[in-house]
């Protein structure tokens, strides 16, 4: 049995419609916390059960008979090690054989703030004597891709990220990294996983320029310039922190890779910046 958790997230959604490829239904189980947002993976044959990463005393039996989990990481920032601790020893306690965690890139050596709670995790995971793999992903495509409207109303860009690399994927590329590692012998603890064709800020403009036909600038502005742009657009003080940390870091070369770790995985190139483009721009 193989319990994804998170399930209905839009990578965990990703990860199980993979899975049905590769395992036949029951063996798969989901765990929602709400169960009702489940209804389609339902459908599909896998098992659902609640578990509500708050509830410890929902854990026990989301997990029950499970031989692999995949730990999709909360996305409760500031409540993220509480939160992966009880699965971690809900899991323990179900005997697994394999947990995986969706870390974050680079997370032994990242400075980057969402960085802390993934290696307090991995901390917590690798004390507790359950046989594990880290999945650390980097930046998702769609975290540029979903949020283009602004950029081509107002024909610019705007961040911190300098010239700095990201080393960007799709979703569909660590959910496939996911399912290789949940069906496949792992062949070491940690994936460093990261796009094949690292880009910077200035080339996704050019990027939706080509495909759109209109001109689209980078700009890039001092840190506290670029939080107030984010707050004036009504971001919450505590995300726009958090984006332009992340940027910051994208400038000192954090979250570019050239590894290929995870192509090697998925045994396929990953999603290419202009495909992500043109599948956004198509909606």
């Amino acid at each position: 049995m193989i319990v994804v958790t998170g399930a209905t997230g839009h990578l965990g959604r990703l990860v199980v419609e993979r899975l049905l490829t590769k395992v036949p239904a029951r063996d798969i189980a989901v765990a929602a916390r709400n169960p009702d947002r489940a209804k389609d993976l339902a459908a599909l044959g896998v098992e659902v059960r609640r578990a509500d990463y708050a509830k410890p005393d929902t854990l026990g039996p989301a997990l029950a008979g499970a031989e692999k989990v995949l730990l999709i990481s909360s996305s409760e920032v500031g409540q993220r090690v509480p939160q992966h601790s009880a699965v971690v020893e809900a899991a323990k306690a179900a005997r697994v054989r394999l947990l995986a965690y969706t870390s974050v890139l680079h997370a032994g050596t990242s400075n980057l703030a969402l960085a802390a709670e993934h290696q307090a995790t991995e901390a917590v995971i690798r004390g507790s004597g359950v046989p594990y793999v880290f999945l650390r992903n980097g930046w998702y495509l769609e975290n540029y891709t979903e949020h283009l409207a602004p950029a081509l109303q107002h024909g610019a860009l705007v961040g911190s990220a300098g010239d700095g690399r990201i080393a960007a994927a799709a979703r569909a590329d660590y959910a496939d990294a996911a399912v290789a590692v949940l069906t496949r012998d792992v062949e070491k603890p940690v994936y460093e996983l990261a796009g094949d064709h690292p880009f910077t800020m200035a080339e996704l403009a050019d990027e939706l320029s080509r495909q759109t036909g209109k001109r689209i600038a980078y700009r890039d502005l001092p840190p506290d310039q670029y939080r107030a742009v984010l707050i004036g657009a009504g971001m919450p003080g505590a995300a726009a922190d958090l984006y332009v940390d992340a940027d910051v870091h994208v400038a000192k070369g954090e979250l570019d890779d050239s590894s290929g770790e995870l192509r090697r995985l998925i045994g396929r190139p990953t999603t290419p910046l202009a495909a992500a483009v043109r599948a956004a721009l198509g909606r």
